[in-house]
């Protein structure tokens, strides 16, 4: 089952993973390791997919636990598992659990992965566009520093996401980022079409990061929109006019 990992996240007490599409049970759109509950897949398969991730993840682990994610800044601290019938609305979790894996589900949007092995905190976000620009992943830090972590002892990787090249956005985006700061305009290059745009979520990712003081981070280089057979990609299923899409997982986990 192939997984992605990132050497700066790699610790005796931590096990993660950048799942790919690959080695699941689904099939059609869904081929093969589709982990999106919010899919049209068959819901058995799905959670077939997510028991195997478990499984890859460490043998330790005892549950996988994910969120409703509404692209917002809201972080969740995690004490105790919550079941998939009573998911927290949010975008972001933190846990000092062990055998506990954090599950965030993504297809073009950002996976960030965060751990203090020497504290013994982890944190995962989902940041698309939204939730970087308003916070999500500065609300993360903060979660985890509240319970326990320091700044100087935590690492994080940005996981595959879409790339620049690939993610046209229209003049009222641009807005959005340049109204919070004017330089935010950098994330940007001029797309062919005019009052178009291309948008850097991977460097915008990046930088929040090394301003809330991160020194320890990574960005894996795989493009979510391009390698079809790696990933699944909203944008691209939007492209080629698919009825859905399936979902990649990106996982944490302390032992």
């Amino acid at each position: 089952m192939p997984s992605l990992t990132c050497p700066n996240l790699l610790s005796p007490n931590i096990r993660h993973g950048f799942f790919t599409r690959k080695g699941g049970h689904s099939s059609g759109l869904y081929s093969s390791m589709n982990c999106g509950p919010g899919s049209d897949d068959n819901p058995h398969l799905v959670l077939k997919n997510r028991q195997r991730i478990l499984l890859e993840l460490a043998p330790q682990a005892d549950q996988l636990c994910g969120l409703y994610q509404i692209h917002s800044n809201i972080v969740h601290f995690l004490e105790e598992p919550w079941t998939g019938d009573n998911l927290p609305k949010g975008d972001a979790m933190v846990t000092r659990q062990k055998h506990i894996a954090l599950g965030i589900l993504t297809a073009d949007c950002a996976p960030v992965l965060f751990a203090d092995p020497k504290n013994g905190v982890i944190g995962a976000a989902h940041a698309g566009w939204k939730g970087a620009l308003t916070g999500i992943l500065k609300n993360t830090l903060r979660m985890m520093c509240h319970n326990g972590a320091e700044i100087s002892s935590i690492t994080a990787t940005v996981g595959p996401c879409i790339a620049q090249e690939n993610y046209e956005v229209g003049p009222e985006f641009l807005t959005s980022f340049k109204n919070q700061q004017a330089d935010h305009r950098q994330f940007f290059q001029d797309s062919p079409n005019k009052d178009h745009y291309l948008f850097d979520l991977k460097a915008f990712c990046m930088d929040r990061l090394t301003r809330y003081g991160l020194k320890n981070i990574t960005c894996l280089p795989h493009d979510t929109y391009a390698r079809k057979d790696l990933f699944f990609s909203y944008r691209r299923a939007t492209h080629h006019h698919e009825k859905d899409y399936g979902r990649q997982i990106s996982t944490i986990m302390l032992l």
